[in-house]
């Protein structure tokens, strides 16, 4: 056999393993979406991406592998907001409320899924874990920003980063948007309350 046919085949083996690895990350994230990881089974996934359970474990030997590859999938897919322009923005509370708005959109965009990744972290640790590195960092360092920006000082300082933290939670959006607030006037509303705990 000539290195030319065995670097074909090589390459060849090496795109069908990919192929194979997409559609289970794809039939995982899919899952996530409809009934949550908590719910979704190796076994659904497999027969999802048509392949035996042992070609899903032999591509994701734990579920922790699995659940950041399902991540980055659906991160790359429903991209959240990017704030960069909205934190130049010189006043605070313009600034909090362009940080919000588009945010709030996207909860709404995408509130089935996140609902379901949120509720069901409380009983999975390694998808909790997942989860802080995937989302909750990324928020802490935009309340973190948004919060340096102010530069409120001593407990006003405190209050304002626990005001900011609350108005970038999904779960605050989800109660505004039960009571049939738009976004816009769901971010108007938490950046008058950010704007109160920082001048208490």
């Amino acid at each position: 056999m000539s290195s030319q046919i065995r670097k074909y085949e090589l390459k060849a083996r090496a795109e069908k393993q990919a192929a194979t690895r997409r559609r289970i990350v794809e039939a995982t994230s899919a899952l996530h979406e409809e009934v949550g990881p908590a719910r979704t089974t190796v076994a659904e996934i497999a027969r999802r991406a048509g392949v035996e359970r042992l070609t899903v474990y032999t591509h994701f030997p734990n579920e922790t592998e699995l659940f950041d590859a399902c991540g980055q999938h659906w991160m790359d897919r429903h991209p959240p907001p990017d704030p960069s322009a909205s934190l130049a923005i010189d006043n605070p509370d313009e600034r909090l409320r362009a940080v919000l708005g588009p945010l709030y959109h996207w909860y709404r965009k995408n509130a089935r899924t996140i609902e379901n990744l949120q509720r069901d972290r409380l009983v999975m640790p390694a998808f909790d874990a997942v989860m802080r590195i995937r989302m909750d960092q990324q928020f802490a360092n935009l309340a973190d920003a948004l919060v340096s920006s102010s530069a409120p000082q001593g407990r006003r300082a405190k209050a304002m980063r626990a005001a900011v933290a609350l108005a970038l939670d999904f779960w605050t959006w989800r109660r505004l948007a039960g009571e049939r607030m738009s976004d816009e006037a769901a971010a108007a509303l938490m950046a008058g309350a950010v704007k109160a705990a920082a001048h208490d």
